[in-house]
């Protein structure tokens, strides 16, 4: 009897712990969503508060902040609601924290190895492009590492706006690390001839079926992240306000080239934005994709910029979510929102 117990039990703790390796767990269960119904509640709300007519162009790529959804839901709101592809492939940051605990890799992607991911209301699946990813490129390339998506939140907070616009998508989570533009250059090639090839392989139209999406805060201010360069009052935030829109306005909007967005990174070298990777090497995959599968440039422009201090928090009650940071002249930070076409 007892070695039958002892045979069950061993059962139901393997069975536990592979379901455990199978479902990637959730990260921050305070800055975001999970409850479908209160998803539907934070979105409705933006709607009443979006005075902006929907873009006319079907964005293929995009930009989002991944702050606390109290925060920059307005922010969120203008890409997501103009979106709902049947998969995404998601450029995720490696936050300073995640690197510290695997080791601090360099020059390559991260991809995970879980067979879904916890979604909002329900959980969200694969898409099959990341086992080809795995089965074309190089291993030079990329590292499997559960370990380094479990730890990382800046994927996770575009799952519950990508499930609430379309509740069947699927995503291929790839976490980018540092490396230097050359380094992008060569790695963007090879992936995008991955993606190329499985367009075209699948017949799937870009912005419909498949879709390229940048996870980026953008510039941190204060002292708490050691970056005052115009102070700490009202006109220091004026002034980093200004300063991250013309960024944006110089580097990420219009025709998309990779004279642009090496200029872009020399930029980052000074600022503390999250995205300083993950959006430059998502914009020249995404180009580079585009341009071989159909011989065509895509085009940005800003669906809006704004910050946690101008924004404050949501004024919605018993939400079940909550703040992470604090916001003050102190401590804020900017988030931007851009979407990309397909030149005519």
């Amino acid at each position: 009897m007892k070695k039958t117990l002892s045979v069950v039990l061993a059962a139901w703790l393997s069975i536990s712990f592979l379901t455990a390796q199978e479902i990637r767990p959730v990260r921050d269960s305070i800055g975001y969503c999970w409850n479908a119904e209160q998803m539907k509640r934070l979105v409705e709300y933006l709607a009443i508060c979006e005075n902006k007519p929907q873009p006319n162009h079907m964005f293929v790529a995009g930009i989002s902040p991944h702050d606390d959804f109290l925060y920059a839901g307005q922010v969120y709101y203008p890409l997501f609601r103009s979106v709902k592809p049947r998969e995404v492939v998601i450029f995720g940051v490696t936050h300073r924290t995640v690197r510290n605990e695997i080791g601090d890799p360099q020059g390559i992607l991260l991809l995970d190895a879980y067979k879904v991911w916890r979604g909002c209301g329900k959980d969200v699946t694969i898409s099959p492009l990341r086992e080809f990813m795995k089965s074309t490129l190089d291993t030079q390339y990329f590292r499997v590492s559960n370990k380094a998506h479990s730890l990382e939140h800046s994927i996770e907070a575009m799952v519950p706006w990508l499930q609430y616009f379309n509740p069947e998508v699927k995503i291929t989570p790839i976490m980018v690390t540092l490396m230097p533009f050359d380094r992008m250059e060569e790695v963007s090639e090879k992936l995008s001839d991955i993606f190329s090839e499985y367009i075209k392989k699948n017949r799937l139209i870009p912005g419909r079926d498949i879709f390229f999406l940048c996870s980026s805060d953008a510039n941190h201010y204060g002292r708490d992240f050691n970056n005052v360069p115009f102070g700490e009052d009202i006109a220091a935030h004026a002034k980093g306000i200004e300063q991250d829109q013309h960024i944006a306005d110089k580097y990420l909007s219009g025709a998309i080239e990779a004279e642009k967005i090496q200029k872009f990174t020399g930029v980052m070298e000074n600022l503390v934005w999250c995205g300083k990777y993950s959006v430059p090497f998502g914009l020249l995959t995404a180009e580079k994709t585009v341009s071989k599968t159909f011989g065509k440039n895509i085009i940005g422009t800003v669906l809006r910029y704004s910050d946690s201090y101008s924004e404050g928090v949501l004024p919605l009650k018993q939400s079940g979510m909550g703040t992470t940071a604090p916001f003050s002249l102190k401590h804020w930070v900017g988030y931007l929102a851009m979407g990309y076409w397909i030149e005519e």
